[in-house]
């Protein structure tokens, strides 16, 4: 009988292992189940930010694009204007270049004339000779 009893208490012992065992695992997996649940959460509420993030740069993006291309616009209205600006500057450096150049004209008709009259010199008030 002391057998029996051995056997018995035995398979008791190796029954209550198994289903200490069995304990054991299902806290470890509960635990890891927890662990990564929240793990979990974490990282789907990164992955949301992101997304909201990438549509929020992709919005400025697009007004990005928007200005430049407004900006490229103006850029464009103030060289012409200052094409313009530039080609009056010039003429009106022809203009001078051309009146300085009458000038001269005129002071070397106004030498001719003197001479030719009699060589005596009569100045303006202005510094220049007269005209007669």
């Amino acid at each position: 009988m002391a057998s029996a009893s051995t056997a018995t208490s035995s398979t008791m012992v190796g029954s209550e292992s198994s289903r200490a065992q069995a304990e054991a695992r299902a806290a470890v997996l509960a635990s890891l189940e927890s662990a990564g649940s929240n793990y979990d959460i974490q990282m789907q509420r990164r992955a949301a930010d992101l997304h909201k993030n990438a549509a929020a740069i992709a919005k400025q993006e697009a007004e990005l694009k928007k200005q430049t291309a407004a900006l490229a616009k103006e850029n464009a209205i103030w060289q012409k204007e200052l094409s313009k600006a530039t080609k009056g500057l010039n003429q009106h450096g022809d203009l001078q270049n051309w009146a300085e150049m009458m000038e001269r004209d005129f002071a070397v008709l106004e030498e001719t004339l003197r001479l030719v009259e009699g060589g005596h010199e009569v100045q303006s008030a202005s510094g220049g000779s007269q005209w007669r």
